[in-house]
């Protein structure tokens, strides 16, 4: 499996509590862990030409992680639409956090994927509501976050096709924090946690939500199906 992951990659640059964190970048931190179960990892950030994401790197990418914040608007139309297609044609496409506000995201849900949100040091505890789910594998009841950024209901997304996590904050919100799309061929999972001032990829059981979601995520192996004009089965 080909794996891309993509982080804008300013957050690292700007405030030093992110790169004290995430030395290597959040999209470094993911690949580290990501590398244990893949060989082809590889990594792509905004200021790229193309942004990382050329026409080659796009053809082989089997499933694409997205992590973005603070520079939505930056990302070229033309990268949306071929990340789109590819998603399409089915590439898979793991969202992360503030990537819900992403061009891409937004573009598939067909939604503004609007929000509450709030930074106060509060805990995260993220209920597993479907245990039987490859992406939850592994993972127990909960798994819980001493710190994060808060987001809550309501979530401006389309009806879920599997909500897999819900979250709860000690301020009293809630949010779906693992839903599920399909789009044409491919297979998208939105993954709530992730704010950039706390290390919470390097907490183990976001990181095996995670390699389940890149494995559910890999495109199938059956038949592409066939659009257009076609001759009828039986005679009319």
């Amino acid at each position: 499996m080909n794996i891309t992951i993509w982080n804008e990659n300013r957050h690292e640059q700007k405030n030093p509590v992110v790169s004290e964190i995430y030395p290597e970048g959040i999209h470094g931190a993911i690949a580290q862990f990501l590398k244990a179960d893949h060989a082809n990892v590889q990594t792509a950030t905004l200021d790229e030409p193309e942004h990382g994401l050329t026409d080659d790197v796009l053809n082989h990418t089997d499933v694409l992680l997205w992590w973005g914040h603070l520079a939505h608007d930056e990302v070229a139309d033309e990268i949306v639409e071929k990340v789109k297609q590819r998603v399409l044609d089915g590439m898979g496409l793991i969202v992360l956090h503030s990537g819900h506000f992403s061009k891409i995201f937004k573009t598939l849900m067909g939604t503004t994927c609007d929000l509450k949100w709030r930074e106060a040091d509060e805990k995260e505890r993220l209920w597993v509501v479907d245990p039987t789910h490859p992406i939850t594998e592994g993972v127990g009841e909960f798994i819980e976050l001493e710190k994060e950024e808060m987001y809550g209901e309501h979530f401006d997304i389309p009806t879920p096709d599997e909500l897999v996590l819900v979250s709860w904050f000690a301020g009293g919100e809630v949010f779906r924090s693992g839903a599920t799309f399909k789009r044409g061929q491919g297979k998208i999972f939105y993954f709530r946690p992730g704010h950039e001032t706390y290390p919470t990829y390097h907490n183990e059981e976001i990181q095996k939500v995670i390699r389940n979601a890149v494995n559910w995520a890999a495109p199938s192996n059956g038949q592409t199906p066939v659009y257009g004009n076609a001759q009828p089965l039986e005679e009319i």
